[in-house]
C-alpha cells in the first residue's frame, strides 16, 4: 500500500512574499493572498491567438510610429517634419546625450525586444506545439526590460510639447503620434494578457 501523500503546491505572494497552498479557481475567479489580498493568480481565460494578434498589432504600429513624422511644424511659410529617430539625434547633436540615449532605449530599442521576442515564443508554442528552448532567459529578460518600456511617458511629453509649440507655430501631428498613441494600448493590452502565470499555462499546455 503506498504512503505517498499528495499535497497541494505552493505559491508565493509578489506582495509580502508569504507561502500558501494554491486553490482551484472556478470560473473568471481569481486568487487573493490571505495576508495582504494582493492578487496572486487568475483563471487562464485568454487565447494564444488573441495574444499572436495584439504582438502582431503592435509590430505594425512601431514600424509605423518609427517610419513617419510625429509631427510637422511649418512657421513663417516653411515646413519641417520630425520622426522619433530624428528627436533622439537632434537631441545628441544639441548636447544633450543622455536624453538622446534615454528616448533611443525606451521609446524605440526595448519596444521592439518586447514585441519580438514575445512574438518569438508565443508563435513558438503556436506553431511547434511546445515552448522554445530559450523561454527561460528570454522570458526573464522581458520581465526585467518591461519597466523600460515608457511609450507613454514619450507620448504625454510630446504632447505637452506640441501643445506649447502651437503658440508659436503651426504644429500638425504626424501619422506616427497617432500609431504611438495606439500602440500604448496595444503593448498595455499585450502586458496585461500575457502575464507570468498565463505564460507558462500556455507552454505547460502547448498553447491550450
Amino acid at each position: 500500500m503506498s504512503n505517498t501523500v499528495h499535497e497541494q503546491p505552493l505559491i508565493v505572494c509578489h506582495a509580502c512574499d508569504l507561502a500558501q497552498r494554491r486553490i482551484a479557481i472556478l470560473g473568471r475567479g481569481r486568487a487573493l493572498c490571505r495576508r495582504c489580498h494582493a492578487e496572486l493568480e487568475r483563471n487562464h481565460s485568454a487565447h494564444l491567438d488573441t495574444a499572436i494578434a495584439l504582438a502582431l498589432s503592435a509590430l505594425v504600429l512601431l514600424l509605423l510610429t518609427n517610419s513617419y513624422p510625429l509631427v510637422v511644424v511649418r512657421l513663417e511659410g516653411a515646413g519641417r517634419a520630425a520622426t522619433l529617430w530624428d528627436a533622439a539625434v537632434g537631441l545628441y547633436h544639441q548636447g544633450y546625450q543622455p536624453m538622446a540615449a534615454l528616448i533611443f532605449f525606451t521609446t524605440i530599442l526595448v519596444p521592439f525586444i518586447q514585441v519580438l521576442s514575445l512574438l518569438y515564443l508565443l508563435l513558438s508554442i503556436r506553431l511547434t506545439r511546445r515552448p522554445a528552448a530559450a523561454r527561460n532567459p528570454l522570458f526573464r529578460t522581458l520581465a526585467g526590460l518591461r519597466p523600460w518600456a515608457m511609450v507613454e511617458v514619450f507620448l504625454l511629453g510630446a504632447v505637452v510639447a506640441f501643445v506649447k509649440l502651437g503658440s508659436y507655430a503651426d504644429v500638425k501631428p504626424g501619422i506616427a503620434l497617432w500609431s504611438c498613441g495606439f500602440l500604448m494600448v496595444a503593448l498595455s493590452a499585450l502586458n496585461g494578457m500575457v502575464t507570468p502565470a498565463q505564460f507558462w499555462h500556455w507552454s505547460d499546455r502547448g498553447g491550450a
